[in-house]
């Protein structure tokens, strides 16, 4: 079975970019907040999980359904019986999806115990089959894998990558770490630069992509097709933006501060906000600032001020103060602090 083409790009003569697939936090809300501040060439769904019982979620459905921002959604799913995976894929194909995407990358110890999203590693049999009986459903159109570079190791590398060959994948979004590496130490791009080598689909290089000038290096070092970005589009949602004035050579616009604010402000404004328990709305708006934070203050006393707070009136004073509406300052374009 010959590729399937991939769904147009932003921008044809530049590499691709992709906003990585996170749990509770890449929903059609936030994909519609990334929009307004220039969207990636392919947004991907949190996870659809997959088992015998499993029905399509209806609020990662509408990241699909309702999606506004013009840019084609793959539905990812995460899952290891290949039946019920079967039948996923061919509800999904009944919707205006870009591709079907199979998570084998989730480092998540709840998840992986299960032997599914970066579990599946550890067993490429049940990879091929799974792979083999998907390629076989979603024909006519992209069916795509988000994988990492090893379970605890990269024994199976090679092998999983000429698996991905033998059934046809249209696009390898890879992150180079081993799902035991979680989100620490170093990623391997050097493995990503022999995957692009060994697969014959485009490769998005995956991991530790902090700022438009990483991103560029990364894709020099790998000879990659694009970018994926996930936890620094948190921090910093005008990144695909950024990478495409560095790609063209142009200087980069400054963000300021109050623009900063304003995001957050975004973030506050979830549709069912207003529904949220006061403390779930509390750490919600957290786990952004957790990035934004990073980006912010080196010396990390907004991060720890941040976390002590207890409502959200004391969050938003402690956010006009580090982002004063008549500050004239700029927002940093690469991380400052580690965590």
């Amino acid at each position: 079975m010959p590729h399937v083409l991939l769904p147009q790009s932003l921008h044809p003569n530049l590499p691709l970019t992709a906003l990585a697939p996170m749990q509770d936090v890449t929903n059609l809300w936030f994909m519609k907040v990334i929009a307004q501040y220039g969207s990636p060439d392919y947004f991907f769904t949190e996870y659809f999980r997959v088992n015998e019982t499993s029905r399509l979620n209806r609020n990662i459905l509408a990241s699909i359904t309702e999606n506004d921002t013009g840019r084609p959604v793959f539905a990812q799913m995460i899952g290891e019986s290949i039946p019920d995976l079967v039948r996923t894929a061919r509800e999904l194909c009944r919707y205006n999806i870009a591709g079907v995407d199979l998570n084998m990358g989730c480092p998540a110890p709840r998840v992986y115990r299960k032997n599914v999203g970066g579990g599946l590693l550890r067993e490429p049999e049940k990879v091929e089959r799974i792979l083999a009986e998907l390629r076989s459903t979603v024909s006519d159109r992209p069916l795509t894998v988000k994988m990492r570079i090893g379970f605890d190791n990269t024994d199976t590398f090679y092998e999983i990558l000429d698996i991905v060959n033998r059934h046809n994948i249209d696009l390898l979004s890879l992150h180079g770490r081993t799902v035991k590496d979680m989100y620490h130490g170093e990623v391997r791009y050097d493995l990503i630069a022999e995957a692009v080598k060994r697969v014959d689909c485009p490769v998005l290089a995956n991991g530790n992509i902090t700022s438009a000038s990483s991103a560029l290096e990364v894709l020099s070092q790998t000879g990659a097709a694009g970018v994926m970005v996930g936890r620094w589009a948190i921090a910093n949602p005008w990144i695909f933006n950024q990478i495409r004035q560095a790609l063209r050579g142009e200087a980069i616009t400054p963000v300021s501060l109050v623009e900063v604010r304003n995001y957050i402000d975004r973030l506050c404004q979830t549709p069912n906000s207003a529904a949220i328990p006061v403390r779930a709305r509390v750490g919600y708006l957290k786990m952004f600032l957790n990035y934004i934070a990073l980006l912010v203050d080196a010396e990390g006393h907004f991060l720890r001020l941040m976390r002590k707070t207890q409502t959200e009136v004391e969050l938003l004073h402690l956010c006009d103060c580090i982002f004063p509406a008549d500050s004239n300052e700029n927002f940093a374009l690469a991380p400052l602090l580690k965590v």
